[in-house]
């Protein structure tokens, strides 16, 4: 497996030839990869500005987080914010993280309501062990796929890749994973592996890089810490995944463009390293 310091080269080497923003460094459209935002990352900004911020970050896709759209939102008010995000250009490409902590079916039903009005194919969620076999039937009569969100060690439901794979093994198979590469670093997953394992059932990904392992303040811009990014796109590729690659951006919520920008050029670059050409 090409080691992450081999990467950093070739990152530079794309960044510099193809500039961070434009069509020619948009390896991630050429590749397949569906690199885009969470946009909790614009969580301290209205809509309008997280719209603005996303363009200039010049991606495609984005995951709305309720900041965004509130979860009591009418229906027009929903069909306003799609068309929004949809005129600037941005295909959302799901919602979330998106809680189903109440064991109650209106209410489940209800956020399936929410995400089909938003056009969101894909629910980033955080269940219980009693919501998510409920949740089931919803995913069948909505279409809609759930990817459950592992939230670390601090989670006493779904800590790690392995708790949500057990879960949903025998569920539809658009019940699956949202794999937060944070997260299950501190749990002690090894993150290649983990990926490789939950195959089809892992549904859509939240990127981010740690300095430490064992600390979750210590994030920083990707490229910056010790996560294996391209081992993890590299089997990505392999596995010939289609769904998202969302950043997560959770530290300078004033100012996280900048870090933002650096941290979609070294996954560019990442991309470029495996053979991807914009």
């Amino acid at each position: 497996m090409t080691s992450r310091r081999g990467f950093l080269g070739t990152m530079a080497a794309a960044a510099s030839a193809t500039g961070i923003a434009g069509a020619a460094a948009r390896a991630d459209d050429s590749a397949g990869f569906k690199l885009g935002i969470a946009s909790y990352s614009f969580r301290e900004f209205q809509r309008r500005l997280a719209i603005q911020y996303a363009k200039k970050l010049d991606i495609a896709y984005i995951n709305i987080k309720e900041f965004h759209l509130p979860l009591n939102s009418t229906p027009e008010e929903i069909r306003k914010a799609r068309a929004e995000f949809e005129k600037a250009g941005l295909t959302i490409l799901g919602g979330g993280n998106v809680s189903f902590q109440v064991n109650d079916e209106a209410d489940i039903r209800h956020k399936f309501e929410y995400a089909k009005a938003a056009g969101m194919p894909v629910i980033v969620c955080a269940p219980t062990h009693e919501t998510l076999p409920k949740m089931e039937k919803y995913v069948k009569e909505f279409d809609i796929k759930i990817a459950v969100h592992n939230h670390g060690p601090e989670d006493k439901h779904f800590p790690t890749p392995d708790s949500v794979l057990d879960a949903v093994k025998n569920m539809d198979p658009r019940c699956g994973l949202c794999m937060d590469i944070g997260h299950s670093a501190r749990t002690g997953a090894d993150l290649v592996a983990s990926v490789r394992k939950a195959g089809a059932r892992l549904l859509d990904m939240h990127v981010k890089d740690l300095k430490d392992t064992t600390n979750r303040d210590s994030q920083v811009p990707v490229g910056d810490g010790v996560l294996p990014i391209p081992g993890i796109f590299a089997e990505l590729k392999k596995m010939n995944y289609q769904g998202g690659v969302m950043l997560e951006y959770e530290i300078e919520g004033d100012n996280p463009v900048p870090g933002m920008m650096k941290s979609f050029a070294y996954m560019r670059g990442v991309l470029a390293g495996l053979g991807f050409k914009g």
